[in-house]
This record gives structure tokens, C-alpha cells and sequence, in this order.
């Protein structure tokens, strides 16, 4: 059990109970704006567990980039969107959708891993199956020395959201929480 970040697979946003309300009421709200609809671009699936505290990577958002955290969201889009939106619908933790792009997401999660000096060349960049998480919780880790080492919890988010951004934008398929 816990919370997962997760790619969306095409037959969950055309079928699925939560998903399919989502996909409607995106495209009313994107006709509202004079926007195209959503077009899904199935791609390679991304699955990580949200199993370590946030507080330090909650609290590195909020001064580095104040109103601007890549953890206020419930859907991430492929798509540029000049700011968040509220859907009326329910997702998977909330009683409403916060929808966000994914172009924003990454610049913030960009930031917040210079700040750590996150080693991405040696972080798994393609997340199929827990990848990030067994690798944070390796030797690996101890590998690659530096200031990211001296919280593992918050360099983990960094990480994540990073990763889950470039996912989004490099496959062309939302990303939510279940």
C-alpha cells in the first residue's frame, strides 16, 4: 500500500472511474480556455512509491521557488500551461483535480536538484518499475558523493518529480497519483 506516482495508460484515461471524469472535464476546461483538447500519447510507463518524508523537500521548494512547488498537483500534463487549474472532479486524494504542466514542473524541479547537486548523471532517468526507489535505497547512493547526501529524503524528491516532468514531456502521457 502506499501512494504512487504513475504514468497513465491510455486505457485508464478512456475507462477508468476516476480517470475517465478527469479526461472529461479536461477537455471542457482546455474548450473554456481555447484550447485543443488533450491528445494522449501512450508511452513508456514510469511507476515510483512516495515512501519517504517530505518535510525537507517541502520546505527546499518553499524557499527556493516560493509558489511554485511541483507538489501541487493531482495531474501532470505533457504540455505547457501558463498557470494551474482546478478540474471539479474528483482525483485520487482530493475532492478536486489541480492540473499543472509539466514544462513548469520540470524548470522547478530543475532548480531545486542544482541546489543539490543531485549527481543525475549516475539517477535512473527512466522510472518503468520503482527504479528510483531502489536506487536511493542502494549503494549506490554512497557512490557519489556530495551536499545531496546530507538528506537523502528531500535529494529522493528532487529526484522524483524531476524525473517524472521529463518523463511526461519525453512520452507525451499524464502522470497522477493512485
Amino acid at each position: 500500500m502506499g501512494i504512487y506516482l504513475v504514468s497513465t495508460d491510455p486505457d485508464d484515461w478512456a475507462d477508468d472511474e476516476v480517470l475517465r471524469p478527469t479526461a472529461l472535464a479536461l477537455d471542457a476546461e482546455l474548450a473554456r480556455r481555447g484550447l485543443a483538447p488533450f491528445a494522449f500519447s501512450p508511452g513508456r510507463g514510469f511507476e515510483e512509491k512516495l515512501y519517504r518524508p517530505l518535510a525537507g523537500y517541502d520546505r527546499l521548494a518553499d524557499a527556493l521557488t516560493p509558489g511554485q512547488s511541483p507538489l501541487e498537483w493531482d495531474l501532470l500534463l505533457p504540455v505547457d500551461l501558463p498557470e494551474p487549474f482546478v478540474l471539479p472532479v474528483s482525483s485520487s486524494y482530493s475532492d478536486t483535480t489541480t492540473v499543472r504542466g509539466a514544462g513548469q514542473v520540470l524548470a522547478t524541479a530543475r532548480t531545486l536538484a542544482e541546489a543539490l547537486a543531485l549527481p543525475l548523471a549516475h539517477i535512473p532517468a527512466d522510472c518503468g518499475n520503482l527504479d528510483l526507489c531502489a536506487w536511493f535505497d542502494s549503494p549506490a547512493v554512497s557512490a557519489h558523493p556530495g551536499p545531496w547526501q546530507d538528506d537523502l529524503d528531500t535529494a529522493f524528491y528532487a529526484a522524483l518529480y524531476l524525473r517524472a516532468a521529463e518523463h511526461a514531456l519525453r512520452e507525451g502521457c499524464p502522470m497522477h497519483y493512485c
